[in-house]
């Protein structure tokens, strides 16, 4: 909105040249988001507290127990911080921000009656998997299909490592586009089951994905670095940043121990944005990389239940997603230290992401 009012005014007051940039805005909007979230979390906090928003503890987690009632859909909080954020700093005529909005919101609405029929019901019951996967698909289904439509955009896709080696996938790359959607709002709620656990590694791959969009978006950082152009995308960088912002500033709150948890609002809204983000700039591939975290976590429960099912009743893991593998045993890991021990992975796996832009 900034950007729309005061850069017709530069021509005559240049300082305000400086909303042209997208890196001043991206840091603003970092900035502002960050703020936002945590001068308005002690509010939202108490609201959940009187509307006795709290979470409910699975039986086989015993080690949780004492978490019950903690305050949950704190997703709406990063929800606030990131949009409101955006619509101040971001270019608001640029349509690849509205249709970024348009996943976020989506996926998070999906996330919301999911969360409030839980806690209507008080039996840990949300929409039935079929309903929620139905809900994802017909907002991921929207949003790549109005993505195709957009003359910038086309259907190659980027492989890591390689630079000249980017398939056309034709009509089959809008069914890849919602496969990647989908799985990775499905990866970071399955991620979500401890203290600040997915969050931390959610603002990392935000921050890859942030780099990845604005080189995308400049015609000669993209040439340079031989990975796809796509005009007019860069503006998405802003977004990532509120993001961001957002992220860090629930992660306030939400750190061992947790004063909230994201809940589903929360969880689907981020996996499903971060997969659109990969998706906008070309990068879907590098999201096994740079969401390597939330890769494995899905693969163990993958492996889990397929082994468990092949073996006629044996485990492969003690429990999944793996974090909770940690938790069981002759010796298990306290909460704080799973927790720190796969933030360090995923910042490793952010700096080897962004090394891929000149390992090609």
């Amino acid at each position: 909105m900034l950007y729309n009012i005061l850069v017709p005014l530069s021509r005559d007051f240049t300082l305000l040249n400086i909303f042209r940039y997208i890196t001043f805005r991206s840091a603003s909007a970092l900035i502002f988001a960050l703020i936002f979230t945590i001068v308005t979390g002690p509010w939202f906090l108490k609201k959940l507290a009187e509307l006795k928003i709290g979470q409910p503890i699975l039986h086989y987690v015993p080690e949780h127990l004492g978490k019950a009632g903690t305050p949950t859909m704190g997703g709406l909080l990063i929800i606030a911080g990131a949009v409101c954020s955006t619509l101040l700093w971001a270019d608001l005529s640029n349509v690849f921000i509205w249709l970024t909005l348009f996943v976020f919101l989506g996926f998070g609405m999906v996330g919301f009656i999911d969360d409030y029929t839980k806690i209507r019901h008080k039996e840990n019951k949300g929409l039935s998997p079929r309903a929620k996967m139905l809900g994802l698909f017909l907002v991921s289904v929207l949003a790549v299909a109005l993505l195709l439509l957009q003359p910038s955009y086309d259907t190659r896709l980027a492989v890591p490592f390689f630079k000249q080696f980017m398939p056309d996938l034709g009509l089959f790359y809008m069914v890849f586009a919602v496969i990647v959607l989908l799985a990775s709002s499905n990866a970071v709620n399955l991620t979500d089951g401890l203290d600040g656990l997915a969050i931390l590694p959610f603002v990392m791959c935000c921050m890859v994905y942030a780099v990845f969009i604005y080189v995308a978006g400049h015609a000669s950082f993209a040439s340079y670095l031989q990975v796809p152009s796509v005009p007019g995308v860069g503006e998405v960088a802003v977004f990532c940043a509120a993001l961001m912002g957002a992220g860090l500033g629930f992660l306030w709150y939400n750190c061992f121990p947790a004063q909230v948890f994201m809940g589903d609002v929360g969880a689907l809204s981020l996996g499903g944005v971060l997969g659109f983000l990969a998706v906008l700039c070309k990068q879907e591939l590098m999201l096994i990389i740079a969401g390597g975290v939330f890769v494995v976590e899905t693969l163990s429960v993958i492996l889990q239940v397929s082994f468990f099912k092949a073996s006629h009743g044996r485990r492969l893991f003690r429990m999944t997603p793996i974090h909770h593998h940690f938790q069981k045993g002759d010796h298990p890991l306290p909460e704080s230290k799973i927790i720190v021990r796969f933030w360090i992975v995923s910042v490793l796996l952010a700096i080897m992401s962004l090394s891929v832009l000149k390992i090609r």
